[in-house]
């Protein structure tokens, strides 16, 4: 046996709830290192999961929307026609911050939080 005794003998773990889950496997079985399920709520663990995919998906995003303008290049024409800033004078990655106007982090923050609130009860997980 292990130093810490045969999985199989102690079924009173609020972990075995999870055991049953996707992405379960051997030999590891259910992996929660830092113990944050050792509760057993079934709820919790749903959102946390959910939270889990929805960062995968906004990483990836992110991923391609920096690597999408180097390989395919910038949309022609005007970020901000007021400006006269175009596409093409945005760098890429964090130095782009700085030259995006405060009027266009607003649009993209409150179009970040529309999706944020929108899409809670949609059963997407």
């Amino acid at each position: 046996g292990s130093a810490w005794g045969d999985w199989a003998l102690y079924t009173d773990s609020p972990l075995r709830a999870f055991e049953n889950e996707l992405g379960v496997q051997a030999p590891v079985g259910f992996w929660d290192p830092v113990g944050l399920s050792k509760d057993g709520n079934v709820e919790t663990f749903k959102r946390r999961r959910a939270t889990e995919i929805k960062h995968g998906r906004i990483s990836m995003l992110a991923t391609m929307g920096y690597i999408t303008p180097e390989v395919t290049g910038k949309f022609p024409g005007y970020l901000s026609p007021s400006t006269e800033l175009k596409f093409a004078d945005i760098p890429n990655g964090l130095a782009a911050i700085s030259k995006v106007p405060a009027a266009g982090w607003a649009q993209i923050i409150a179009y970040a939080f529309f999706v944020e609130f929108s899409s809670n009860n949609f059963g997407w997980v």
